[in-house]
């Protein structure tokens, strides 16, 4: 395999373009720009590495993009990756989004600034120049690959659960899933998850009615002294759903929080070896985390803790100057987040049942999409081989039980009966973000590290 790093270095410049060509491809799954033109560019993609087969799984959505890549091994890995990304509207950018533009950023160095870069399209692009690297300088992989990538992933990947289904007799040949991702932080330590939250969006609405808010467009605002206003039912009813001390007041919602797994008392102790809290608030801007906690207590509430969170809220004016006005209707989007082990439906059903029990009969509750949780171990096979990958590049890891976030790795787990690794070495960060960028030195070692987990996970 020395070699094969050998060939990254020396062919990066044609590495680098294929990073160029997958971010200047926009694919906004939220409205279909370029979701077409990324689905062609795709399986031109798996074709020319060598996949005996290559089709699209349609779905009610945009297709999934199945290829299998058999190379007569012992062991073969499920390569799960995404190819739409978030909207860039309303952001402000250094460069245009969709440019594939490489900037000297301060602290970072050379860097691909654009969307998609960090999340996921960059990742993808590195397996992908790994893959070809390995069959260039060795003719052939360690391991069989199938390909598994989604175009629903920003809209919660509604589409894959009966992809899977029916692609379960394809997928019974796999062992394990690999999700490539920058794992490095902005200081070049390597934070390791083993698992994901759980999460379902949800849309409340308010809108006028038999109850007595306008029907059909707002009114002159003073008509708010003997009618109703949606925006403050929504309000109300959002405020219902917390206390001051952030205690989520939902009947029943704790019930089925889980205790702490066995053995992940000293992961955190692991993990409080290096994990700094100063780096964390001034990576995402924040002056100091709720409640003032700290050590231990802070990462506890950050693993274990559940979460109900505004996304946003919009109704009536809300642009420059003033304007009288009593709206017609109040929206909110929110995400909650969920620990082992709850339930995205059974939580949908208190929320429903709130609202009722407290009177906002005229609130309607729309359940968007939602993942469930999930968890793997350092000791599983696929997560064994990605860990000597990082120390055979000299890198350590920080342990972290879950992140905050949340991905379908449930979806492969419980539909397919199949443990995960997510992770590779390289750093991107701002994600959902203007200036998303992943830095060039990060997207080499990504390579390099992909290459040596499959050469790992083959003598597993």
């Amino acid at each position: 395999m020395k070699e094969v790093l050998k060939y990254i270095e020396e062919n990066w410049d044609q590495h680098l373009k294929r990073y160029q060509k997958y971010v200047s491809q926009p694919s906004i799954s939220g409205d279909g720009t370029g979701m077409q033109e990324i689905v062609v560019l795709l399986q031109d993609e798996l074709k020319e590495l060598g996949c005996q087969s290559v089709f699209l799984k349609e779905t009610e959505g945009y297709p999934v993009i199945f290829g299998h890549l058999d190379e007569g091994q012992e062991k073969t890995i499920l390569l799960y990756g995404m190819y739409d990304v978030q909207p860039v509207e309303g952001e402000e950018w250094m460069v245009d989004p969709f440019s594939g533009s490489v900037v000297e950023l301060p602290d970072f160095g050379e860097s691909i600034v654009s969307r998609g870069i960090t999340n996921q399209k960059g990742p993808l692009a590195g397996f992908m120049n790994a893959v070809t690297a390995i069959k260039k300088v060795n003719g052939k992989l360690p391991v069989n690959l199938m390909f598994c990538l989604e175009g629903e992933e920003e809209l919660g990947s509604v589409n894959l659960p009966k992809a899977l289904d029916d692609l379960k007799d394809e997928f019974s040949k796999c062992d394990a899933v690999f999700f490539p991702h920058f794992s490095e932080d902005p200081y070049g330590k390597v934070e390791l998850f083993l698992g994901s939250k759980g999460i379902t969006h949800i849309e409340l609405t308010c809108r006028g009615g038999d109850w007595g808010a306008p029907t059909s467009r707002g009114i002159h605002g003073s008509n708010a002294v003997w009618m109703e206003n949606p925006a403050w039912h929504l309000v109300q009813a959002l405020a219902s759903l917390k206390d001051r001390d952030e205690r989520i007041l939902i009947e029943g919602f704790y019930d089925d929080v889980a205790e702490p797994w066995p053995g992940d008392e000293e992961i955190i102790d692991q993990m409080l070896k290096t994990f700094d809290e100063k780096k964390i608030l001034k990576r995402n801007d924040v002056k100091k985390f709720k409640f003032g906690l700290s050590g231990k207590e802070l990462l506890k509430r950050h693993f274990y803790s559940p979460e109900l969170n505004i996304n946003g809220v919009v109704s009536g004016h809300h642009g420059e100057g003033t304007k009288t006005l009593l709206p017609h209707e109040a929206k909110a989007k929110l995400d909650i987040r969920l620990v082992p082990n709850m339930s995205p439906e059974k939580v949908i059903d208190q929320v429903k049942n709130h609202l009722e029990r407290y009177g906002f009969h005229n609130i309607k509750i729309d359940a968007v999409n939602a993942y469930n949780w999930a968890r793997t171990s350092t000791k599983e096979p696929a997560m064994k081989a990605l860990l000597q990958s990082f120390e055979d590049l000299g890198f350590e890891y920080e342990p972290w039980i879950s992140m905050a976030g949340s991905a379908p790795f449930s979806l492969f787990q419980s539909k397919l009966g199949l443990p995960f690794a997510f992770g590779g070495l390289g750093h991107g960060a701002r994600q959902h973000s203007p200036n998303e960028y992943a830095t060039v030195e990060g997207m080499k070692n990504l390579e390099k590290s992909c290459v040596l987990f499959l050469d790992h996970y083959s003598k597993m």
